[in-house]
């Protein structure tokens, strides 16, 4: 019978995941994911997408010279990897099975732990995707590496409300006017907006903009279409509400579940996407490259693999692992709010 690295060679894996679609995150459509050779980048920043005016002169002058405002900055990449064990038990009992059938069920479990490690790395960058999105900063600070990429969101498009301005105050919060203030700031329109579910049930509860969908004293609980219809008309973005979860495995191995969009966020931007998710070569992808496995250049974005280390005891893992950071050319564009505590 063939030993589980036969099973799960390279070829049988990669082609695995080559074929597997998983469900895509918010911020693959915000950041679309491109894959490149390098773990360097560099992408613009600071430049206005308004255009420069230029000027009139006299014939036989010379032409204004203009100027290059944007900014490279300059980015590496996150090497993002977890791994799970395949139990010396389960490992007999895939070269030994009684029926072909108990054989394909085991060889299931190994390819069910392979989507749950494939989609653990894709929900780290989808992490760092929202985390840009919503404070203009990606922080990496987690098994020895400890760094912090900011985006240079400007100071005056971004905003923490206080006191009676908080939109959890129903009769005093002026949610339609702190809208209009944050698309008024930004040098184009905003058409979209993102935020929680709790922060959209607040706008839809606020008294003054009951008032505005329905009369005042109406008693109509309004809803996200009727607010939406209401903010197309005046030319206001369209609010979007992001609520997936992904849980985190702690040190004494207890899981927490938390968010990718904060709960407390809200988020304008334009019609375009804001940036990429660059992925470069994983050390992975290297030694196959290295060990002439041709197989490796149907990896995509994510790279999974089974392999053995140790004897004693028998360790065989699986793993998946990339390298990614998100670029944010739309930094400038983007209004970043906290409306509530």
């Amino acid at each position: 019978m063939p030993d589980v690295l036969e099973l799960f060679d390279s070829k049988t894996v990669l082609n695995y995941l080559k074929e597997r679609q998983f469900a895509p995150l918010l911020g693959e459509t915000l950041f679309p994911e491109v894959k490149h050779g390098t773990l360097e980048f560099e992408h613009l920043v600071g430049a206005s997408s308004l255009p420069v005016v230029a000027s009139v002169h006299a014939f036989d002058t010379e032409a204004e010279i203009g100027s290059r405002e944007a900014a490279k900055q300059a980015l590496e990449a996150a090497y993002i990897k977890r791994k799970m064990q395949i139990t010396e038990r389960d490992l007999i009992a895939l070269q030994f099975p009684r029926t072909p059938q108990e054989q394909q069920y085991l060889m299931q479990n190994v390819f069910g732990d392979i989507d749950s490690l494939v989609r653990g790395v894709k929900a780290r960058i989808e992490l760092m995707r929202m985390e840009a999105l919503s404070t203009g900063k990606v922080t990496l600070n987690e098994n020895g590496l400890n760094m912090s990429v900011d985006y240079h969101v400007p100071a005056e498009h971004q905003e923490s409300l206080a006191g009676t301005a908080l939109w959890t105050d129903e009769a005093n919060a002026d949610i339609i006017g702190d809208l209009e203030r944050w698309a008024d700031s930004l040098d184009e329109k905003p058409t979209r907006a993102l935020t929680s579910n709790k922060i959209l049930s607040l706008m839809l509860r606020n008294d003054k903009i009951i008032g505005y969908l329905f009369g005042k004293g109406s008693g109509r609980i309004a809803t996200r279409q009727d607010l939406n219809a209401f903010l197309l008309q005046h030319d206001l973005p369209q609010i979007a509400v992001y609520d997936a979860k992904y849980r985190k495995q702690l040190a004494n191995g207890k899981y927490t579940t938390e968010r990718y969009f904060g709960e407390n966020k809200f988020v304008m931007f334009g019609s375009g996407t804001l940036g990429e998710t660059l992925y470069g070569p994983t050390p992975e992808e290297s030694r196959m490259l290295r060990e002439g496995n041709e197989e490796v250049h149907n990896v995509d974005k994510v790279i999974a693999m089974v392999y053995e280390e140790g004897l004693d005891p028998v360790s065989t893992w699986t793993k998946a692992a990339a390298t990614a950071i998100p670029s944010f050319p739309e930094a400038n564009n983007v209004f970043q709010a906290q409306p509530i505590a």
